[in-house]
């Protein structure tokens, strides 16, 4: 009988922390870690890991380091990787270094990345250390989370929703003068400003000037709490708010500036002006393979550069929107055939349509429908072409641990001409008898 109660009530708590965590998760969070990773423990990772992800990252660290080795790896792994980072972040380089060590290395080196905001981020300046507090939490109940925290210096407490979305902030005074029994939604007032962990530092020093702040609340992708910069943090991006600079996409150091010295900027500059001679010396050795077509049908050179152009353009869309993913952390390189599809798909349709335009112009400009013909067929091909270099060629540096934005826009510029210019003039030599 006894046993059949225990089979009862684990059914029971299972299917609640599988289909209602956002209700177990305040519930759980009243227990102490430990008690925490025991319950959490008795289940497989798969089912509890919506309660995971809501947890308070403070609490989740402390839960997952009770855990044995094996049942934190598994725990991690089926995290989403921005929740895994949100847990290692609240410990030392040390302790997350243990963890990383028992992933597989390609788990491990995604995990670093999310990390590893860049220097000049606000993901950089805040820190991670912040504990999630619900609406519903005492005052009693929190000030003995920030007595577990054991930290100085915290003027301000944010509160979420159950999805760990900001909902308000309290002042540490509030909290000193309420009764034990208040609810933090009873004394929580709005937040003023938030900024993503990407934002870039002068946009955190102009959020922060412009409302007077003294703590400003970082959110990720998807609009949930992940840290606050600080009033210590704030001063030092004040000072150097002018630092950031977006060279490299062209091949510019980072390091160069207005003033640095000719030799500097030559030396750092002249290899990748080298890089593209090289790329346009390709390009037009592709050109020189056709030749002999182009002689004889002096309109393909005329439309040549039309749909060079187009596909440039098309890569270049699909350049900017993945390198924004990546700077986002919305796209990570396990998502490339997603990423890569939807940009040959959405590089065809828009195909479809300017090959039509183009395809009308040049019946009526040259009266052939053969060239008419053979240029959509090619506007087509390159577009398609260039949608996918666009999106693959910065997920394959990125997953070759190389800088996408140092010479994405390099490769993609050669890879565009190339394929414009072979798919133009190779369809024009295979169906020279339309001409």
């Amino acid at each position: 009988m006894r046993r059949g109660l225990d089979n009862a009530v684990y059914a029971l708590q299972e299917e609640f922390l599988a289909k209602h965590p956002e209700d177990a998760v305040p519930l759980l969070e009243r227990q102490t870690p430990a008690e925490v990773a025991k319950i959490l423990a008795r289940y497989p990772a798969a089912e509890t890991i919506s309660v995971w992800e809501r947890l308070s990252p403070d609490i989740g660290i402390r839960a997952l380091e009770v855990l044995e080795d094996a049942q934190a790896t598994d725990v991690l792994r089926h995290l989403d990787p921005t929740r895994s980072a949100a847990l290692l972040v609240m410990r030392e380089e040390e302790a997350r270094s243990h963890f990383l060590s028992m992933l597989p290395e390609a788990e491990a080196d995604e995990l670093r990345s999310i990390l590893a905001y860049p220097p000049d981020s606000a993901g950089s300046l805040m820190d991670p250390r912040v504990i999630l507090l619900r609406g519903e939490t005492t005052v009693r109940d929190a000030l003995a989370r920030i007595r577990a925290l054991r930290r100085r210096g915290m003027r301000r407490l944010f509160v979420v929703d159950r999805n760990n979305h900001l909902e308000g902030q309290v002042d540490i005074q509030d909290i000193a003068t309420a009764n034990a029994s208040t609810r933090l939604e009873e004394i929580q007032r709005p937040v003023r400003a938030v900024v993503n962990a990407v934002a870039p530092r002068e946009e955190v020093v102009e959020t922060i000037e412009s409302f007077k702040l003294t703590d400003l609340p970082v959110v990720d992708a998807d609009g949930r709490l992940i840290g606050v910069v600080r009033y210590q943090n704030l001063m030092a991006a004040a000072e150097d708010e002018a630092r950031v600079a977006m060279q490299t996409m062209v091949g510019v150091s980072r390091d160069e500036r207005a003033l640095s010295s000719v030799s500097f900027a030559v030396r750092k500059r002249l290899p990748w002006l080298q890089i593209n001679l090289l790329t346009a010396f390709l390009a037009a050795a592709v050109v020189g393979l056709f030749e002999s077509t182009i002689a004889k049908y002096t309109a393909l050179a005329v439309l040549l550069p039309v749909v060079a152009g187009q596909s440039g353009n098309t890569g270049a869309q699909a350049l900017a929107v993945t390198m924004r993913g990546l700077a986002l952390r919305e796209v990570r390189v396990r998502q490339w055939p997603r990423v890569v599809i939807k940009e040959a798909s959405t590089a065809f349709w828009n195909g479809l349509a300017v090959a039509a335009t183009t395809a009308l112009g040049v019946w009526v400009w040259s009266a052939s429908v053969g060239l008419a013909g053979i240029i959509g067929v090619s506007m087509i091909l390159s577009m398609v072409i260039a949608g996918v270099s666009g999106a693959a060629i910065p997920l394959i540096l990125t997953a070759a641990r190389q800088d996408p934005a140092q010479s994405s826009s390099i490769v993609l510029t050669t890879v565009t001409d190339v394929a414009g210019f072979f798919s133009f003039l190779g369809i024009a030599t295979a169906f020279a008898n339309l001409l």
